[in-house]
């Protein structure tokens, strides 16, 4: 049970134009499955974990064929319902150069969006579980998730089950329903014990802070948000995330911070990420490494270096999915050659 986790979100497709053309710039896209906690799930899964993923999906031939590429990954999809309606969708036009990469969300109506909250039975669901991951996403999608996550989160709690929180804020998804983002990702922070979130989705949930700028190195705005946020929540034992610095849309360096609620400050230093192939789903990978050390009862900063080696890898990784596996991971960590392995 100690390494069974429960992701709850949205299963999407992803229709990406075609190389690094622009969307419908020639008549084809390229149709990938994902969705930030199904991410997740797939990662752990490649690590040996029991993953599985609560949510609705459409009743037709796309939900089947999105849940059939989770089995094949080795993600549970018991916990997963589905009923008529449509497909949530976004789609990719793949930046170069000095273009950045563009994501066009098509997710209003799904069948996730405006499934019933009460159409989830938590206690059922999360039964064998230990651990529970959400995002700021599902919440972001509109009232009935929202509901909905707030309710698996104070089911997961009552049971003793840890919460695992992204942040992920989508400010064109909240805005797309006039959402309140502060009051209602607030109870999801307030009961989570991890999570992943920079001091900008801090300050989406506390306020602004007004005691730093641009200037500020991003590890002491880090730090100063994290101990605001311990200060308000004290379920939270660690916040972690990602530390990016881009040249171009090929050429970044990605470092990690981790904050504990005992003052600790764990670091990793930035790594070259040069020829990037697909930066989608980067944060998750990164989530779904924290995570395979922390149930594993690794210290905290081996933790953090499987994290970051992992999101490092899904940069080399076509479509969502970081389909690596640990010892992949580990390879990286230890700095392993990049010869061709034979």
């Amino acid at each position: 049970m100690a390494d069974r986790i429960l992701c709850f979100g949205e299963l999407l497709l992803r229709l990406g134009a075609p190389g690094r053309e622009l969307l419908l710039q020639s008549p084809r896209l390229d149709v990938q499955v994902g969705g930030a906690e199904a991410n997740v799930a797939v990662s752990l899964a490649r690590f040996g974990h029991h993953a599985a993923m609560a949510g609705t999906l459409t009743d037709n031939a796309l939900g089947q064929a999105a849940l059939g590429e989770l089995r094949r990954h080795g993600v549970d999809t018991s916990r997963m319902q589905a009923t008529p309606g449509r497909m949530g969708l976004y789609f990719l036009a793949t930046g170069a150069g000095l273009r950045p990469s563009e994501v066009l969300y098509d997710r209003a109506g799904s069948a996730f969006a405006i499934a019933p909250a009460d159409g989830y039975d938590w206690p059922a669901l999360l039964a064998g579980t230990a651990w529970l991951h959400l995002s700021g996403v599902t919440p972001a999608l509109g009232p009935a998730t929202a509901r909905a996550a707030n309710e698996a989160v104070q089911a997961a709690t009552a049971a003793g089950i840890q919460v695992s929180f992204d942040g992920n804020f989508r400010p064109k998804l909240w805005a797309a329903w006039d959402g309140d983002p502060a009051t209602i990702l607030r109870p999801l922070l307030a009961n989570a014990s991890i999570a992943f979130a920079d001091h900008r989705d801090i300050d989406v949930v506390l306020g602004p802070a007004g005691d730093g700028d641009d200037a500020t190195p991003h590890a002491q705005r880090f730090a100063a948000a994290a101990a605001r946020a311990f200060a308000a929540f004290p379920r939270l034992q660690r916040i972690a995330c990602t530390v990016r610095r881009q040249d171009s849309v090929d050429h970044h360096a990605l470092g990690a911070l981790m904050a504990t609620r005992t003052g600790e400050l764990v670091q990793v230093e930035d790594r070259a990420i040069p020829g990037i192939v697909d930066r989608i789903g980067g944060g998750d990978a990164f989530a779904a490494g924290v995570l395979h050390g922390l149930i594993q009862h690794w210290s905290d900063d081996d933790s953090l270096r499987f994290g970051h080696a992992a999101a490092c890898l899904k940069h080399a990784v076509p479509g969502d999915f970081n389909l690596v596996g640990s010892d992949d991971v580990m390879a990286l960590v230890e700095g392993g050659r990049l010869d061709v392995k034979r």
